[in-house]
């Protein structure tokens, strides 16, 4: 294989990274915006927006995008001028910004192949334009300044490189790069730091630890001296330090450089003091020693024009890297792994589950202690990986909540709304399946929201409220679930025009007015709208069926509640993990059934199969003095074993509702596999998926908020038949 083969296939196999790598960073870029817009000022947020541009153009230029580059060009050159303070963060500016960002993603789904771009050149063409028009490039300027003053000598600047571990392996040369520089102009001063050679043993030499610090004078502007380093610029650390510098720019410099223990490498690699200037502190150190020892080289760097706040700022980054502790900086260290990777070991696992409850039967049907010993060691290792395991696919849901601030802001501009979005328990973790596949069902409830929920400035003034509305995305876990929550404070739902609307469709009988929560899920039915007119957000009547259908896939459920004038809150709960449960193994009959165990609250045993019917037909028991609703599996799903004399109750909570389930047998904690349900059964009501035991069995696993629907149901439905009726 050749040169240009092997470089292909480099490019082949790491463009996917790259793609990865670029997509975080283009969603960086539009978090630190919208953040941006409460504090325009903060110095931090404009250097990592300016990192983040930089970071996607430089590794862009190592695959060949051009168009990535050149496009990104122009972004950085705007935010480089905004984060040095020469323009000021508007809204329109912004919303430019966040235009161009959407670019800049159109355009690396090109280099996936995943994006055509017929009209996005034209786009682009435009936005650059108004880029350009809002901040020209300071080559431009340069330009424009020469020509005004021809008489304009040249400039000494102080740069500092250090490349990168991985320049040579990259094809890069060092001393290529200098004798580049060197073509711009005169270097001065030239000088290598040699603080990063590691001890001749120690030494990979295919690993480059060179540095260097050296004055160029020349009349080119900052671009072109930046531009020399542009291939090695994303795997080396650069400073162009012109001669009009400030010290308080000095000084974040220095907060940017990483730790150092020497004081005069601190200050020579931001430009501060010259190698002349270091030598002869050094050398008047050394020379005026004393009985109370050595001046302090500080001290004497200020007597030579050094300005105090620099010396200061470099003392204390000299101080924290003494106070550092050996090896701190390795303690959060993170490796990016393939997710269909992790999805093979964690469907390994299952079958390791599988096969391991498999084992644990046949040890005790051996009655041999030593291996039914065994197996329950090996058992409880299997679980302590098992937990281990899912916690790697658990990620916090704010980074789906962040998502949310552009698609409100954007929507709310387009409806001629102020609304404010706040973002509750971001940290709440969750399966990464789950979050990846509520995030569609999240947006349309979120822009429903926005379009049917929230009114306008006028509407709310008129009403009484703050012109700005409040939309709220909250999340925690809750009973071995998490609870999702939007929460909106506008108009609320119109109940009475809800109905009307059920009537007219026939989804109620007309006359009959059900109860308010079920009336408000009529919102949920296929094709159901309320909205006078079509707009490209909703009226259609399509979407909230789908937003449920897509929540109960995932096993989880979806309820309103609302007042009129007042506002809505819209819950969905969702199931930590879609892979490996711990569940609570029954049986009724010859049949196997699962609860998640975080579901049963408690079990009451040994009681009469028989029940009684409450005042709306239900049927209950009485458990420590209050009546529990109770369902008959037997009966629910037309079992043909007979019924024992004596049946156990597992009582289960859903929420905030207790109800009962009559079982035959009580078969104890099952760590569970959950498998899908076939396409027949994906219509029965009260399950969610089903699972394979040990012996080869197929158990079902139930939904325990369906089963809670049909708990409160009358007996009619297909629950136990009661033998008396309480008043």
């Amino acid at each position: 294989m050749n040169q240009s083969e092997q470089d292909n296939s480099f490019i082949a196999e790491a463009l996917p990274a790259f793609i990865s790598e670029a997509q975080e960073q283009i969603a960086s870029i539009e978090q630190l915006l919208l953040q941006l817009e409460d504090a325009p000022d903060d110095r931090e947020l404009l250097d990592a927006l300016f990192r983040c541009a930089h970071t996607v153009k430089g590794s862009a230029g190592i695959f060949g995008l051009d168009a990535v580059v050149a496009f990104t060009h122009h972004v950085e050159t705007l935010l480089d001028r905004l984060r040095e303070g020469e323009i000021a963060l508007t809204p329109e500016l912004s919303t430019l910004l966040l235009q161009s960002n959407d670019q800049i993603r159109l355009l690396v789904a090109q280099a996936s192949g995943d994006s055509d771009d017929a009209q996005g050149a034209a786009a682009r063409a435009a936005l650059v334009t108004r880029l350009g028009a809002l901040a020209p490039s300071r080559s431009t300027a340069a330009a424009g300044q020469a020509s005004a003053s021809p008489a304009a000598g040249s400039r000494r600047w102080h740069i500092s490189v250090r490349f990168g571990a991985d320049t040579f392996r990259n094809g890069m040369d060092p001393l290529a790069i200098l004798s580049y520089v060197g073509q711009l102009g005169s270097i001065l001063a030239v000088g290598c730091d040699s603080a990063a050679v590691p001890a001749l043993d120690a030494l990979d030499p295919e690993q480059c630890h060179l540095g260097f610090v050296f004055e160029l004078q020349t009349d080119k502007p900052r671009e072109a001296i930046e531009d020399a380093f542009s291939f090695v610029r994303d795997d080396a650390t650069l400073h162009v330090i012109g001669p009009d510098a400030t010290p308080q720019r000095l000084v974040q410099l220095i907060d940017e450089l990483p730790d150092s223990p020497r004081l005069g490498e601190i200050l020579l690699s931001i430009g501060a003091v010259n190698y002349e200037q270091l030598e002869r502190a050094l050398h008047k150190q050394r020379e005026d020693v004393s009985a109370e020892g050595a001046p302090r080289l500080g001290e004497l760097l200020q007597a030579d024009g050094v300005h105090p706040q620099i010396v200061e700022a470099a003392l204390g980054k000299q101080q924290k890297s003494r106070e550092s502790a050996p090896g701190a900086q390795d303690g959060n260290r993170y490796i990016r792994v393939q997710a269909d990777r992790l999805d093979d070991v964690i469907n390994l696992l299952g079958e390791l589950v599988i096969a391991g409850a498999g084992a644990a039967l046949l040890a005790r049907q051996t009655r041999n202690g030593a291996l039914m010993e065994a197996n329950s060691e090996i058992g409880r290792l299997i679980e302590e990986i098992r937990n281990g395991t899912l916690q790697l696919r658990m990620v916090p849901i704010g980074e789906t909540f962040a998502r949310f601030r552009r698609v409100v802001r954007d929507t709310a501009s387009e409806l001629g709304k102020d609304v404010a979005l706040e973002i509750v328990g971001g940290e709440t973790e969750l399966d990464k399946a789950v979050v990846e596949r509520i995030a569609d069902p999240l947006m349309h409830l979120v822009r429903n929201g926005l379009d049917h929920g929230l009114e306008t400035p006028e509407q709310r003034l008129a009403t009484g409220k703050p012109a700005q509305g409040k939309l709220t995305l909250s999340a925690c876990h809750e009973s071995g679930s998490v609870l999702i929550r939007i929460i909106d404070d506008g108009r609320g739902i119109q109940r009475d025009k809800v109905l009307q609307r059920a009537w007219e469709r026939g989804l109620v009988e007309r006359g009959v007015t059900p109860p308010d929560t079920e009336i408000f899920n009529l919102i949920f039915e296929a094709g159901f709208s309320t909205a006078e007119k079509v707009t490209n957000l909703s009226g259609r009547g399509v979407g909230m069926d789908v937003v449920r259908r897509n929540i109960e896939a995932l096993r989880g459920t979806v309820t309103i509640h609302s007042v009129e004038g007042q506002g809505s809150t819209i819950e969905i709960r969702l199931p930590l993990t879609l892979a490996i449960i711990d569940g609570f193994l029954v049986g009724v009959g010859a049949s196997k059934f699962i609860f998640p165990l975080e579901s049963v609250v408690e079990v009451i045993e040994d009681r009469p199969t028989a029940t009684a019917l409450d005042a709306r037909g239900r049927s209950v028991v009485e458990l420590r003095g209050r009546v529990l609703p109770v369902l008959s599996l037997r009966t629910l799903y037309a079992l043909d074993t007979p019924p024992p004399e004596r049946c156990s109750v597992v009582v289960i909570h859903s929420g905030t509702q207790r109800y009962g389930v009559m079982v035959d047998v009580l078969l104890g904690q099952h760590q569970t596999v959950i498998k899908p349900l076939g396409r027949m059964f994906r219509s029965l009501r009260g399950m969610s998926g089903s699972s394979i035991l040990g012996n080869g069995e197929v158990a079902l696993i139930f939904d325990v908020a369906s089963l809670s629907q049909l708990a409160a149901e009358p007996a009619a439905r297909g629950q136990q038949q009661p033998t008396e009726r309480l008043s």
